[in-house]
């Protein structure tokens, strides 16, 4: 390649804040998960140290940002909604159905830590997969301390997710 293709191809791709701004008008669900991935995230650091909020109310909204994350993943997967016995077969065989049967079951239950701990771990994990994205988007040398947490995040990922 010569001088000119790569300086033409980097001066037409946008960089910063821009492309972060582009990446997220088209791409508005995986945005919208991942900023349900950091309220729960948000609130479940709320219900362990109870400076802000009720740690009750914290529970639950961590299980209603939990039960969001779920039914955007469902929106993602499935098709149109009909009312039929293949689609509701369909609807129970994906794992974000489950998700949210999860949180919405426990939303009635007293709170417990050991319900919100896999919630909590699994928004962890996907929080900083997609984090990782937004951060190349700003750039290589952008943030390079998240950087160092997100990939240490993904190296325990198995581990993590085997809890």
């Amino acid at each position: 390649m010569s001088e000119g293709e790569t300086g033409t191809d980097s001066e037409t791709r946008p960089k910063g804040i821009e492309a972060l701004k582009q990446h997220v008008v088209s791409h508005k669900v995986e945005v919208s998960l991942w900023c349900t991935r950091l309220a729960t995230i948000i609130f479940t650091f709320a219900y362990i140290l109870p400076l802000f909020w009720n740690p009750a109310s914290a529970y639950y909204r961590i299980l209603l940002a939990n039960a969001a994350t779920s039914a955007l993943r469902l929106h993602q997967r499935l098709p149109a909604m009909q009312i039929s016995l293949q689609f509701l077969t369909q609807l129970f065989k994906e794992d974000s159905c489950h998700y949210l049967l999860y949180s919405v079951i426990f939303l009635y239950v007293s709170p417990n830590i050991l319900v919100i701990l896999p919630v909590f771990l699994f928004s962890t994990v996907h929080f900083a997969s997609y984090s990782l994205t937004l951060l190349d988007l700003l750039g290589q040398n952008a943030w390079w301390g998240a950087r160092l947490l997100i990939s240490l995040v993904e190296f325990q990922s198995r581990s993590i997710l085997r809890l």
